[in-house]
């Protein structure tokens, strides 16, 4: 069957961080019993009727969500096959592209060869420089950066290359530029997968972080979904930080956000447009703003909005429309650390006159790849499998 004779555009949702129960192999990557969701039913706060008519009840490991009768879409997990937990190889995975090598991490901090080619070439010091929290670093080294101009430079148990500075003492724009010099020098051994520029504002006491962030991503190893999508003459609407994830590769239009609200607008307003692709989005608040602060009922509140967003998209969708609904990784809010953690992500694919099947657990995020080019004619070899003709009628 020539899907894309019945399919013209798919909406592919990243939930980052929405977990959906601890992996097999979770314990060797500290995560024992993570369970994002989990953590959020907990608080008692969670009201996401939408999605359970969806079916996300339905999913294995999900049942104390409960399930629906006659669920409106069709529902499985997918575990990750990748040697990681983060933004960058869980996306990049999702794209149909496995790293069986996990990207480079400092628990230590970063080499001294690296911190000077970077203050070199900034013309700044690097304060910090160890794995910490994004909103301790600013409280802790803040107030020295304000009197010196220093940068805050940080990482985390994630892949990353961190830089905190204040909007006044270092503007946007140069923060990008010093986050560009970073990716230059970060490459080969030390090649993190993204660079972060995490400005902030206010006064002692008082910062706070900004939306302004940007990551500067370390270009895909292979070739993704992306690249076979633009090759074959399709869209690829990349809203969030899908664009920066992929280094722009693959992408024909981006569409940058500051949060959930802003992104949930875009899609909305995407919806309306006639376009013959995808429309990759990341809805990033419910990782960085809740989940890596231990905010559980702020993630709860979060997915609750995102459940009263729905029937607004699903509204605007027709019959050559699909929508994916997943996430990247996990990042359980109730666990004692504030790193992502390593498990199942919920599958949820909408079309209508559904086939509302258990799509059961997929091997890895790769079949999402598999079934997206598949369904949109675009040729594109990955390890996944897809699931498009249980969930496409014939009819």
């Amino acid at each position: 069957m020539f899907f894309s004779d019945k399919m013209k555009r798919i909406f592919l949702i990243v939930l980052d961080s929405l977990g959906a129960g601890e992996l097999p192999d979770a314990e060797r990557f500290g995560d024992k019993g993570a369970s994002t969701l989990g953590s959020l039913y907990k608080t008692g706060e969670l009201r996401i009727p939408n999605l359970l008519s969806l079916g996300l009840g339905n999913i294995e490991g999900l049942s104390y969500l409960s399930s629906a009768d006659a669920p409106k879409a069709a529902y499985g997990r997918m575990a990750e096959r990748s040697n990681g937990k983060d933004t960058t190889i869980g996306h990049w995975e999702i794209a149909g592209l496995i790293s069986n090598d996990p990207l480079p991490t400092y628990p230590d901090g970063f080499p001294s060869e690296i911190i000077e080619k970077f203050e070199k070439q900034t013309g700044r010091r690097a304060l910090c420089n160890k794995p910490y929290s994004g909103t301790e670093v600013i409280r802790d080294y803040g107030e020295e950066h304000l009197h010196t101009g220093d940068l805050i430079v940080y990482t985390s148990a994630d892949s990353v290359f961190q830089i905190a500075a204040h909007e006044d003492i270092v503007p946007v724009e140069t923060l990008y530029e010093y986050c560009g010099i970073a990716r230059k020098i970060l490459r080969g051994k030390h090649a993190v997968g993204r660079v972060i520029a995490r400005p902030f504002v206010g006064e002692a006491g008082n910062f706070k972080r900004t939306a302004n962030r940007r990551d500067f991503s370390l270009e895909p190893a292979g070739r993704t979904m992306l690249d076979a999508l633009k090759e074959s003459g399709k869209d690829v609407l990349a809203v969030g930080k899908i664009s920066d994830i992929f280094a722009s590769r693959g992408v024909t239009e981006a569409f940058i956000t500051h949060g959930n609200e802003e992104g949930m607008q875009i899609s909305a307003s995407l919806a309306e447009k006639d376009f013959n692709g995808l429309c990759f989005i990341n809805l990033v608040d419910f990782d960085s703003v809740y989940g890596h602060r231990n905010n559980a009922s702020g993630y709860a509140r979060a997915l609750n909005a995102f459940d009263e967003f729905l029937p607004t998209l699903l509204g605007k969708l027709g019959d050559g429309d699909m929508l994916i609904i997943t996430a990247d990784h996990g990042c359980d809010p109730g666990d004692i650390s504030t790193d992502h953690t390593r498990e199942y992500v919920p599958l949820l694919v909408y079309v209508k006159h559904i086939l509302p099947v258990s799509l059961g657990t997929r091997e890895c995020f790769c079949d999402i790849a598999a079934t997206v080019t598949e369904v949109l004619g675009a040729g594109f070899d990955c390890d996944g499998k897809s699931f498009a003709s249980e969930v496409i009628s014939n009819d």
